[in-house]
């Protein structure tokens, strides 16, 4: 009888690359100089956690790696050795090793077995001290003293009662005997339940259980951690004996090992066992979570895995769900509110269940931007490293929320950007002393939420952008550039495909594609880019996104026969102004509105828009926020307020500038939804 693992795999895989990730973010942030208890400790647990999993599973290649790896942060936590620079850079790379291992595993990628045969042999050296120099805690550290390793130890009552389709899951015994055996001395007693009916007893069923008792410095998470892809909370329990040796056993003891442990044994208190069946952590019989039991309270922090096409699925739905509430609202408008009272009722509650529904739909689809952002410190770290070059990365608003489909394409171009700050921005310590600068540059993420799009930055304090290096190699591509163009003109040259000011090309830059990357798939998103500089001071990158791809508030406004949406979030008020209020400054005209001269921006003559209201008096003007500029939208009527789902103009149609997508209204016509920040930059082009 076979059994199908690949259920089991998956969760060892996903428990696998999540430690790896606290791995090399703890790797990243620790000081090799001053480094935390608990930081190692964790770095620890998770290598631990691995390689248990990994051996659980027969993965002999993680196994021996990640040990490799436990071995040498086991000796560095118990102050064997001193934490260095290149060891964090050698555990990085083992890390990378065991993460690639692990996608071999999982997706059946390849595996560059030269670099994980290379980040092995690197911590061999550590091991025997010829890759760095490698500083002892004393004489007594650099050898244990064994009535010191007996002064630690403690004795563990180790009770393993699996279930009977233990075999029948594939899962092997010997590698749990032997990863306890690592810890200290083991013995192992098996225990036989007998059949009361032969005849209808099943060969491939486990009858065995295990009893162990095992004298190790280890703690107890450590051994749970090695149950943890095997057993069940009710299947495992495990039990300690208090061993604490007295000083006169430490003074008396042997260097025999075996009669250490007799002598310490001699001196020990008497046995204080917990009741069988007891866990260790269940001090409290009459707790709710005593023997395991979960809290009633569901205080327990619990989640799913769920697959991406369900979620995308889920929101599908939810938006044809909006339009066809739309459409049921629309139709009952024309339903007389006396006559038909409790339609028009059930019509508003329908409205603002619908809304909640969104909303609850929508914060799934929702995903912190720390999920990309946590990728960078490493990238700043290696990268740097290659350069020669000293950088900080500081992260701000990592917690900001943001679709995950703008997730998922949003990775590339800010690692373009951080490359090219790090590459381009940040420069080398000499030159940094020689401006009166520290030597180490600092490169700052930052994203942030403004109305109802995100913000994200990329900021450097380097040299910033080289104006006349910048024209000069424009002009040596053939572009139409002058001396008077404005610095935000110029920064744009960077853009242009092709477009490098490197003097050679590496493998770091100087090809001409990052910029034009960035700008191709942020457009393609729906967003902006601009950038700011100043010489000696650094350089700004500002990335412009819409908050969500699905859905959004938005009012319907009339400009002649024609509908728009303008996103809720991007009005500030709305108002009929007066003669006196409307001035005249060359072609252009402005709206006064308490005190504040705003720049008129008429809609129908941006579209082309026919018969629509040419006097702003007999109008409505819309005052919105364009990324912080105020500006006065010119429309006919405001229609009402709605939930829009926000339909792709370019995969059913084609690009519309001004525009953020379109949306299907209750009586079946197409709108267009406005891109207000686009909607002025493409209104000053035609100045």
């Amino acid at each position: 009888m076979s059994a199908d693992l690949s259920q089991f795999f998956q969760v060892f895989f996903d428990e696998s690359a999540e430690h790896l990730a606290e791995m090399e973010r703890i790797l990243l942030s620790i000081d090799p100089h001053a480094p935390d208890e608990e930081e190692l400790h964790a770095v620890f647990r998770a290598a631990h956690s691995i390689k248990g999993g990994a051996a659980t599973f027969g993965f002999s290649d993680m196994t021996s790696t990640t040990h490799a790896l436990e071995s040498l942060l086991d000796r560095i936590r118990h102050h064997e050795l001193y934490l260095t620079a290149e060891m964090v850079d050698a555990f990085l790379e083992t890390k990378d090793a065991i993460a690639m291992l692990l996608a071999g595993h999982r997706d059946q990628a390849p595996v560059d077995l030269a670099a994980v045969e290379s980040a092995c042999g690197k911590l061999r050296s550590i091991e025997d001290g010829s890759l760095t120099v490698v500083q002892t805690v004393g004489v007594a550290a650099a050898k244990p003293d064994l009535c010191d390793v007996a002064a630690g130890e403690k004795e563990y009552r180790i009770f393993f009662r699996p279930p009977p389709d233990l075999f029948i899951r594939g899962v092997r015994v010997e590698p749990l005997f032997e990863e306890l055996a690592s810890l200290g001395a083991l013995s192992i007693t098996a225990q036989v339940a007998v059949p009361e009916d032969f005849a209808a007893y099943e060969p491939e069923q486990c009858c065995l259980s295990w009893e162990m008792v095992l004298h190790s410095t280890a703690d107890l998470e450590e051994l749970r951690d090695i149950f943890m892809f095997v057993a069940d909370e009710e299947e495992i329990d495990i039990q300690v004996v208090d061993s604490a040796l007295q000083p006169s056993a430490v003074s008396s003891c042997s260097s025999d090992p075996s009669e250490q442990r007799r002598t310490s044994k001699a001196a020990e208190a008497p046995l204080t066992l917990e009741p069988p069946g007891r866990r260790l952590y269940d001090r409290d019989e009459t707790a709710p979570n005593a023997f395991g039991r979960r809290p009633a309270d569901g205080t327990e922090s619990t989640s799913i895995r769920v697959g991406v096409s369900k979620v995308d699925q889920l929101i599908n739905q939810m938006g044809e769900l909006v339009i066809t509430q739309a459409m049921l609202a629309q139709t009952a408008l024309q339903f007389d509110p006396v006559l038909y009272e409790s339609l028009h009722r059930g019509m508003a509650l329908l409205q603002r269940n619908t809304r909640d529904l969104q909303e609850s739909v929508m914060s799934i689809r929702m995903m912190p931007i720390s999920f990309i952002f946590s990728r960078f410190p490493r990238l700043v770290h290696d990268l740097a490293a290659r350069l020669g070059k000293q950088a900080e990365l500081k992260l701000v608003g990592e917690t900001t929320e943001l679709d995950k489909g703008l997730i998922e394409k949003l990775a590339d171009p800010l690692t373009h950007l951080v490359r090219n700050s790090l590459d381009h921005g940040i420069e080398s310590p000499e030159e940094r002393r020689q401006a009166g600068k520290p030597s180490g540059g600092t490169i700052t993420l930052r994203a942030a939420q403004t109305g109802g799009r995100i913000v994200i930055e990329v900021i450097d304090d380097g040299a910033g952008l080289n104006r006349s290096r910048i024209l000069q190699k424009a002009r040596e591509n053939g572009l139409s550039v002058s001396d008077e163009m404005t610095d935000e003109e110029v920064w744009q040259l960077i853009f242009a495909p092709g477009f490098s000011t490197a003097e050679k090309v590496t493998d770091v830059s100087g090809r001409g594609v990052g910029m034009d990357v960035v700008m191709k798939n942020v457009q393609a998103l729906g967003g902006r880019v601009s950038i700011s500089s100043e010489a000696g001071r650094g350089s700004r990158v500002l990335v412009s996104l819409p908050l969500t791809l699905a859905i959004l508030d938005g009012l319907s406004v009339r400009v002649g026969d024609e509908t728009f949406i303008v996103p809720l979030n991007s009005i500030i008020e709305s108002l009929q102004p007066q003669s006196d209020d409307l001035h005249t400054v060359g072609s252009n005209t402005t709206v006064r509105v308490r005190g504040e001269y705003l720049p008129l921006l008429r809609l129908n003559q941006v579209y082309g828009i026919k018969e629509a209201e040419e006097h702003p008096e007999h109008a409505v003007v819309m005052i919105v926020d364009a990324e912080g500029e105020q500006v006065a939208l010119l429309v006919d009527e405001l229609l009402n307020q709605h939930q829009v789902v926000i339909k792709s103009l370019e995969k059913n149609y084609r690009k519309v500038d001004g525009t953020a997508g379109a949306t299907i209204m209750g009586d079946g016509h197409v709108a267009l939804i406005l891109d207000v920040g686009d909607l002025v930059h493409l209104w000053r082009k035609g100045l």
